[in-house]
């Protein structure tokens, strides 16, 4: 247990980017506490967990796209010492992973080695985690489509990105469940998927191991003295001494909470438990995603994102499976236990958090045009989450404005795939990179 009064780091939030951002603080012996009503059960437990910098790229996105390829080089080390401090690592496990041999992302080039090279997605810990790198098949279904895969076919070899152009006939022969109405595609081979829920669980078993903090309550306020960010203040004042702590199901906003020891002030008394309503910390790191704005001054939003999980006895496709239909993009993702993830609905509808039947329509009408076989499926799970946008696209990392509080937020649709390069910015190891997530880029941020 640490001295009263020592100094931590606290992080705001508990998807994936702030518990992959503890844990690498709890790797390097920092002092860390997380703060959440719920870990593990926001944006993160909604994401399909795309790891696709290469399928994802627009035109207008470069710099997004070279944030996503950097990051993609890194999960497989990444998976690897995931899985061996939560434990998950077993006989087999290629634990010492390299994160691959990409070329570097200096100069106009992008590099061709964009994907999972190596073995670090073939061990037991891409099983724990149902790490895959099959690629992903985006496909086209009339002549507008198709010219659209061959300028974004053109772009790619630009940007020394690897895709191969397919007839539909070869689409098929890859995936045969797909529409016989499929007239070609472009196959990324080198872009990935994970399965969030299951990577937060093992960051949150691993934080346990590790000794970090997970406090079950929401944060209301940041605390300021003299001009910096001292500590936050909890909601409602969790009981010490309640519990073992840092347990993995969802709890409702504000609910007391049950941890594992660590700095406690504020303390009081209350039905014979010690409690607190602030947590003082040497910085706090705000990784709230979409609510990040409601503590700082930072330019995120949400957008809702409604998906669906079906499940079949067999698996309906081998990889990750995309197009426009109706003029709105659908993916499928396959998971190594037979479930199928169809996303995603993009709505500007604040904090709304509603499954719509109008949304699941959508879903299953456009993932119909693409795989036929989806309206036989069982349906799993249905769930809304929402992403944290910002004006530009690109997450914020890095120090405010402010001494004593840092951002890793805004990572709309891209947090699952950008965690480890995150948690690589925020420990000084990208210095390029880094730029082009300041929070600088943003006047009055704080």
């Amino acid at each position: 247990m640490p001295a009263k009064g020592a100094q931590v780091d606290v992080i705001v939030g508990g998807g994936v980017v702030g518990l992959s951002v503890a844990w690498r603080l709890a790797r390097e012996g920092r002092q860390v506490t997380v703060v959440d009503p719920a870990p593990g059960r926001g944006a993160s437990y909604a994401a399909a967990g795309m790891l696709a910098p290469v399928s994802e790229v627009t035109y207008t996105e470069a710099p997004l796209l070279r944030l996503g390829v950097a990051s993609l080089r890194r999960w497989p080390a990444f998976a690897a010492e995931l899985t061996e401090d939560a434990g998950l690592a077993g006989p087999g496990t290629n634990v010492g992973a390299a994160p691959g041999a990409a070329a570097e992302l200096a100069g106009p080039r992008m590099g061709a080695g964009a994907g999972l090279a190596g073995d670090g997605a073939a061990g037991g810990d891409a099983l724990a985690l149902d790490l895959r790198s099959d690629g992903t098949l985006d496909v086209a279904f009339g002549a507008d489509d198709l010219a659209a895969l061959d300028e974004l076919a053109a772009f790619m070899d630009k940007l020394g990105l690897p895709v191969e152009r397919l007839t539909g006939r070869e689409c098929r022969r890859l995936e045969p469940m797909l529409a016989p109405s499929v007239r070609g595609g472009l196959l990324a081979p080198g872009d990935a998927w994970v399965d969030p829920r299951r990577v937060t669980a093992a960051l949150l078993a691993a934080l346990e191991r590790l000794g970090a903090e997970v406090v079950r309550a929401r944060v209301t306020e940041l605390l300021r003295e003299g001009g910096r960010v001292t500590g936050v203040r909890l909601e409602t004042p969790e009981p010490y001494g309640t519990g073992p702590g840092g347990g993995h199901g969802e709890v409702r906003p504000g609910a007391k909470a049950e941890t594992r020891a660590g700095t406690r002030t504020g303390a009081r008394k209350e039905t014979g438990a010690e409690t607190r309503a602030e947590i003082r910390a040497e910085r706090v790191v705000l990784t709230a995603g979409a609510w990040s704005g409601e503590l700082a001054e930072v330019p995120v939003r949400p957008v809702k994102g409604q998906i669906m999980r079906l499940r079949s006895p067999q698996p309906l496709l081998t990889r990750c499976v995309r197009g426009t239909v109706h003029g709105s993009s659908v993916y499928l993702v396959p998971r190594g236990d037979g479930e199928l993830v169809v996303g995603a609905t993009q709505e500007e509808l604040g904090f709304d958090t509603r499954v719509t039947a109008g949304g699941l329509y959508e879903l299953l009408r456009d993932a119909r045009e693409l795989v036929p076989g989806v309206t036989e499926l069982e349906v799993a799970d249905v769930v809304a989450g929402l992403r944290p946008g910002t004006p530009d696209n690109l997450p914020v990392i890095g120090p405010s404005g402010t001494p004593g509080l840092t951002f890793a937020t805004g990572h709309h649709r891209g947090g699952v795939l950008l965690a480890p390069l995150t948690t690589a910015i925020l420990l000084g190891e990208e210095g390029e990179l880094a730029a082009l997530c300041s929070p600088e880029r943003f006047q009055g941020i704080s």
